[in-house]
C-alpha cells in the first residue's frame, strides 16, 4: 500500500508539474500576438524618427528605399495621389521650402497589424514657395491626422485630414 501511495504522490506530482509547465508555454496564437506588437513597436519607432528627421531636422534625403516603399503613396490629395518615391520626396520638400522654420510635432501614433493612425501638429512661419503660393510671412499652427499603410516594415501609405480652411485662413489666403 506504500508504494502505491508512493506511485500515486510521484504521479500527481508530475502531473501538476506538467500541468503548470503547460500554462507557461505561450500558444501559438500568444506568439503570433507578441510578434505583431514587436512589429508594431518598430514601426512606430521608425516611423517617428523618420519624419522627425524629414521636417524638423529638414533631411528630405531620407525619403528613400530604406524606409518608404518603393511605389509610396500620399492618398487623396488635391491634384490626386502622389506615388513614388521622387514624387513623395518633392511633395514633402514643398513643406520645407514654405517653412524655414517648420515644426512638426507626433501628438499620438497608435496602431493595428500593418495600420497605423497619427495624431500631428505642424507650425511654421509661411516664408518660402508653397505648392507655388508665394510668401505671405502668416504663421501657421494646424493639427490633423494621418492613416498610415506600412508594408515589410516601410511606410507604403499615407492619407492626411486637416482643417484645410484653418490652413489657408492662417495664411491669409482667405478672409478671416
Amino acid at each position: 500500500m506504500k508504494n502505491y501511495l508512493k506511485l500515486f504522490k510521484g504521479c500527481a506530482i508530475l502531473f501538476i508539474s506538467l500541468l503548470l509547465l503547460g500554462c507557461n508555454n505561450p500558444s501559438e496564437k500568444q506568439l503570433e500576438l507578441e510578434l505583431a506588437q514587436s512589429t508594431l513597436e518598430k514601426n512606430i519607432t521608425m516611423y517617428e524618427t523618420v519624419w522627425n528627421k524629414v521636417i524638423n531636422d529638414r533631411e528630405i534625403d531620407l525619403i528613400n528605399e530604406d524606409s518608404f516603399d518603393k511605389d509610396v503613396t500620399a492618398l487623396a490629395t488635391s491634384g490626386g495621389d502622389i506615388i513614388g518615391l521622387e514624387n513623395f520626396q518633392n511633395y514633402y520638400n514643398n513643406y520645407l521650402t514654405g517653412f524655414s522654420d517648420a515644426e512638426f510635432t507626433i501628438v499620438d501614433i497608435f496602431g493595428q497589424g500593418d495600420k497605423m493612425v497619427k495624431h500631428w501638429n505642424f507650425k511654421g512661419t509661411h516664408d518660402g514657395d508653397f505648392f507655388g503660393v508665394p510668401a505671405t510671412g502668416k504663421s501657421v499652427d494646424i493639427s490633423g491626422t494621418t492613416l498610415i499603410k506600412m508594408k515589410d516594415g516601410k511606410i507604403a501609405s499615407e492619407q492626411d485630414y486637416m482643417d484645410f480652411l484653418s490652413f489657408y485662413t492662417q495664411l491669409g489666403l482667405l478672409g478671416q
